[in-house]
């Protein structure tokens, strides 16, 4: 990729922006310092500056210079760290004990400042930018605050786009997907009750163990026999918690897992199974089932034409054969997945290679490639352009 001039001239600022944001991560909701700084570099390009969406959310407002276009778009960056102890030994560590910036946030932030910035120097573009930056990605469901906030009230936008970076993309490929990018996620705690007593005569209690066992081997039917097998689930049990000594069969035993699918239809009926399972199993071994299940992100689904118009965009920036269509969706989650319920959009992975060292995302040792800056603001450059273009009279 040949990297513009005007990328060029801002690369050393755009990347000591990245390193001041590893340096100071906060988790979500509590981004004070980073709504702090986004808002003086947008304010010092120019740029209206919006504040209190979602908490700490901040959006930023820049017309271009053929002022009567009507058209707007959204561009976003999530903003928040992670609670991990960082392990890095760099200058630009973090100096808070117990946060970082695990999956590369703080590179999302500076890529979409430094577009903004030399948006706001040549706007050669046709209509309104919004500079999206949110709170709280991190299960907080900081996009979701926003929209009820009012952020597509106030802001009036036919679309919304958003790049995360990807460890294992090598640098320079795109993957783009048309269809579903990102897994939802749904919590469940489950309590089986069922009578206590002495642990030498079982015959006297409905032992809440052996049906908590019972059902977690159940619950894995619904990924081997219940679903088609080209529809991707996970169902997964990660704590269970029973017992106060070792000669009482427990009244009581819960447990709490994650379900994810990649389809919006898929992921109902895995809730009913699952309910179903649970409820019948506890019956059958004496026992009662109570069930909860706290519905999460939902799938992150790329809309059909949006993500023709990325793939276009990417190949402008990296060349044809760099960008990927066709690879399987994450079971990971991600909140944009809100903000393309309400408006038609594109989610894009932007290849980060190996990253620094080798590590992947939600590591303690994992560092955001800085190398990838430039192919970033070159995307959200190249997307105005494409989706705002400026009218030449004849």
């Amino acid at each position: 990729m040949k990297i513009s001039s005007n990328i060029k001239n801002i690369l050393s600022n755009v990347t000591d922006w990245r390193h001041q944001l590893h340096n100071n991560p906060e988790l979500g909701y509590e981004e004070a310092w980073t709504s702090d700084f986004i808002s003086q570099k947008l304010k010092s390009f120019g740029i209206e500056v919006h504040r209190g969406f979602g908490g700490t959310g901040v959006v930023g407002v820049l017309k271009g210079d053929q002022g009567g276009g009507n058209r707007a778009i959204g561009l976003r960056a999530d903003m928040d760290a992670l609670p991990i102890q960082e392990e890095n030994e760099i200058t630009y560590k973090s100096k808070y004990d117990g946060k970082m910036h695990a999956c590369g946030h703080d590179g999302h932030v500076a890529m979409l400042l430094g577009a903004a910035r030399i948006l706001s120097e040549h706007k050669k573009f046709n209509g309104t930018v919004y500079f999206i930056f949110q709170p709280a990605e991190e299960g907080g469901a900081g996009g979701l605050s926003m929209i009820k906030d009012g952020l597509f009230d106030k802001f009036s936008m036919e679309s919304v786009w958003g790049l995360h970076n990807w460890p294992g993309l090598e640098v320079g490929e795109f993957a783009i997907h048309k269809g579903s990018v990102m897994a939802s996620f749904d919590k469940f705690n489950v309590t089986i009750k069922g009578k206590g007593g002495h642990a030498a005569i079982p015959q006297s209690s409905s032992d809440s163990i052996l049906a908590t066992s019972a059902t977690i081997q159940s619950l894995q039917q619904i990924v081997s026999r219940k679903q088609n097998p080209l529809d991707s689930v996970v169902v997964s049990v990660t704590q269970i918690n029973s017992g106060t000594g070792f000669n009482i069969i427990p009244e009581k035993s819960e447990f709490i897992g994650t379900i994810r699918t990649i389809n919006p239809n898929v992921r109902k009926s895995v809730h009913k199974q699952f309910l179903e399972i649970c409820k019948m199993t506890a019956v059958a071994y004496g026992c009662h089932a109570e069930i909860e299940i706290i519905h999460g992100y939902p799938v992150t689904v790329n809309h059909l034409n949006e993500s023709e118009k990325a793939v276009i965009v990417a190949q402008n920036v990296v060349g044809k054969k760099f960008v990927k269509t066709n690879l399987a969706p994450s079971m990971g989650a991600e909140d944009f997945a809100y903000m393309l319920e309400k408006k038609s959009g594109c989610y894009a992975w932007l290849g980060a290679g190996k990253g620094k060292r080798g590590y992947m995302l939600h590591n303690s040792k994992y560092d955001f490639n800085d190398d990838i800056i430039p192919i970033g603001i070159a995307y959200w450059e190249e997307l105005v352009k494409q989706e705002l273009p400026i009218h030449t009279s004849l």
